[in-house]
């Protein structure tokens, strides 16, 4: 098992993001404040380049090729967010990039992998094995296989969001992290531990599929048959080895939403807070809101992943 990253890689990844990533703002409002009888703050990450969190670890990952690397290029798997960020960054630094995603990903996210420059090639994500398919391409064409999440890199450049965000908002009771294969949360705990180390840290996964939390509470690392739900960017079947090792160690408890609470959530944000939130990037705060009594005059944290969503599925759920 490659050496689990530190806080100080993320600290080196937010020197390399400098100039390339946004520095994503931290809003607030007081109608949740109102309705939990708690101060929060989002860290939207739904205003990042390409609309997601992925864009830091992406970019972190691919500034580190060396000369040949770079000339070969890059491949990857993901069902949009981490596609993108690939894609973009590969552009900005001048590398070939194919992208696997699923033949029914968002069609938002496939056409902006494409008009960012990335090669794509597509599978079914329910009979075929999108890892298998990587490696093999990897083999084939001399390509540096990124994962969306098991990797240093890519952990690391996730973490730079939490530590924006504590930063900007201080030392916190608790936060709240979007968890599909684990990398950003892996990458928010080295920041957490670093900067509020009596922060509690939750992961938050789609009720159907709960890989995550059964990993979490036995000990192991769970597999899963892809989970139908609408949090496309958590549809993975298992956590990362480095992602596990760290949530295992760092982390508070893994806690999961329904897409029902999603959709309460994306609309609080539409109405409220002029934001577009993918249904993944709810998750946090769909459950902390399940949390109030506990929350009760703390300070909270909640990471609003990314805001890449179909517009015809956005109005489809908000008009339920």
């Amino acid at each position: 098992m490659p050496t689990l990253p530190a806080y100080d890689d993320v600290r080196a990844a937010a020197e390399r993001l400098q100039g390339y990533a946004h520095r994503t703002p931290v809003l607030t409002s007081r109608t949740i404040d109102r309705e939990m009888g708690a101060k929060l703050f989002f860290k939207c990450e739904n205003l990042q380049r390409m609309g997601a969190f992925k864009f830091r670890g992406a970019f972190n990952a691919l500034s580190r090729f060396d000369e040949r690397q770079r000339r070969a290029g890059v491949v990857t798997y993901s069902s949009g967010n981490h596609a993108q960020a690939v894609a973009l960054s590969a552009s900005l630094l001048g590398i070939p990039a194919t992208i696997i995603m699923p033949n029914d990903a968002p069609a938002a996210k496939m056409a902006a992998t494409r008009e960012y420059g990335g090669n794509v090639v597509t599978y079914d994500r329910y009979t075929e094995d999108r890892e298998q398919i990587g490696r093999a391409l990897a083999e084939e064409r001399g390509l540096t296989l990124i994962p969306p999440y098991d990797h240093p890199d890519v952990i690391a450049g996730q973490g730079t969001a939490a530590r924006e965000l504590f930063e900007e908002a201080g030392e916190l009771d608790a936060l709240f992290v979007p968890l599909g294969g684990g990398g950003l949360l892996s990458g928010s705990a080295l920041s957490a531990r670093a900067l509020s180390p009596r922060c509690a840290l939750y992961g938050v996964e789609p009720e159907a599929g709960n890989d995550g939390q059964r990993s979490f509470r036995s000990g192991e690392i769970v597999h899963i048959e892809t989970p139908k739900t609408i949090a496309d960017g958590a549809q993975t079947q298992h956590l990362g080895v480095l992602t596990f090792e760290i949530i295992r160690r760092d982390a508070d408890d893994i806690l999961t939403a329904s897409d029902a609470q999603l959709i309460a959530c994306m609309r609080f944000f539409a109405e409220r807070m002029k934001l577009v939130v993918e249904p993944t990037g709810c998750l946090g705060i769909a459950a902390a809101r399940a949390m109030k009594d506990t929350l009760k005059g703390k300070r909270v944290g909640v990471i609003l992943s990314g805001g890449n969503v179909d517009i015809a599925r956005l109005g489809a759920w908000l008009g339920q």
